[in-house]
């Protein structure tokens, strides 16, 4: 960083002292690969155009209780879910806790937390994110902002994807932003708007079968690399009937459960095929979208979330998009998601949209969330 960059970043941060717009959060995420709950401290300053700093950051791997309780929540009934919806919540204002003390946090204006998503068919108007919001702000006596998906659905959305928001107004240098979480979902603009939308399942389905062989994942898509690609189950994977949907669409566990593995179980492979197949399908359907501006330039191109890290995955994109892809620092691809629903909370406090129609196909752009204050007891 040059000096002059230095020097005008300490002037804004005295600026934003000044006049209150610095403002110092925690987001929280789960995603649905069970990889753990990531959690990011985030100074934000809502002068300089929402300019962001990730403070402090860490990941808490689930134990195997936890990701039992949580792969499996979509069976419970009405009542075992509130309860897990209690014990979540009480899970998560611990992690907080701790995370607060062990990184010497002095000043938390809020926490924005994702939960974890346990239904969701916006097509049938459900979704639930479960991590009670009122029992973290209680443990932690911090404000509490969640619960983002819900009004969206409501409101004729699909309540997801949630993230573009941050794209358009944190990364909009960017032609597309992608992230490889447990399902791979992609934002840019189009038509003077943005739009974006889940491709298709990632992690949640390599890490199924890894788990089948006693591993979390497969390091750098090692094992993928030995593999050979299954020609009919990829066409098969390529022709299911939601990647002709136009979108906005999302995808959920319960989707993937129904349609892909069953297919690709029918073909009884090696665990090195089926990987090595599944990885050429989502590199396939990756390539569909992006495209080269109309001078043939390279797309600039944000990769984020754990499938990043796949080596293999990665030379597969860009083997079929024809072009290499710059990552960014390991810090943004690990905690990005943490960091926009950080943003997502601190627009909702300041009464601002944090949902895009144009993304999620509700009727409205609207301001989402809801906001639980600790209770004294």
């Amino acid at each position: 960083m040059s000096k002059d960059t230095e020097f005008i970043k300490i002037l804004y941060y005295f600026y934003g002292i000044m006049n209150g717009s610095l403002k110092y959060c925690i987001g929280v995420m789960s995603g649905t690969s069970l990889d753990g709950v990531d959690l990011c401290y985030v100074q934000f300053d809502s002068f300089n155009h929402y300019r962001f700093d990730i403070l402090k950051a860490s990941t808490f791997a689930y134990s195997e209780t936890w990701i039992n309780k949580l792969k499996n929540g979509f069976t419970s009934d009405k009542e075992d879910l509130q309860l897990l919806d209690d014990e979540y919540g009480d899970y998560l204002g611990d992690l907080i806790n701790n995370f607060i003390i062990e990184k010497d946090i002095d000043q938390v204006d809020f926490i924005a937390s994702h939960g974890h998503t346990i239904f969701h068919k916006p097509e049938e108007g459900i979704t639930l994110q479960i991590g009670s919001g009122q029992i973290i702000a209680n443990k932690t006596g911090i404000n509490v902002v969640c619960d983002f998906r819900t009004q969206d659905v409501q409101i004729g959305g699909q309540g997801a994807p949630l993230v573009p928001i941050g794209d358009h107004l944190l990364f909009n240098n960017y032609d597309y932003c992608i992230n490889l979480g447990g399902f791979a979902n992609i934002s840019f603009e189009e038509d003077q708007q943005r739009v974006a939308f889940d491709v298709c399942p990632v992690n949640i389905v390599m890490n199924h079968y890894m788990n089948q062989l006693g591993l979390s994942y497969d390091d750098r898509g090692q094992l993928a690399s030995k593999g050979e690609v299954h020609d009919e189950l990829l066409s098969n994977l390529n022709n299911l009937e939601f990647y002709n949907l136009p979108y906005p669409k999302s995808l959920g566990w319960e989707w993937v459960i129904e349609n892909v593995f069953p297919l690709i179980n029918d073909y009884k492979l090696a665990t090195e095929d089926i990987l090595r197949t599944y990885i050429e399908h989502i590199a396939f359907q990756l390539a569909k979208i992006i495209t080269l501006d109309s001078n043939q330039n390279e797309a600039k191109i944000l990769v984020t979330g754990g499938g990043a890290f796949n080596t293999f995955l990665m030379q597969r994109i860009e083997f079929f998009i024809h072009q290499k892809i710059v990552l960014p620092k390991n810090e943004l691809i690990d905690y990005k998601e943490a960091l926009i629903f950080a943003f997502l909370g601190l627009l909702k406090l300041q009464g601002a949209n944090n949902v895009l129609s144009s993304v999620t196909g509700a009727n409205k752009d609207h301001s989402s969330g809801l906001i639980f204050k600790p209770l004294v007891c």
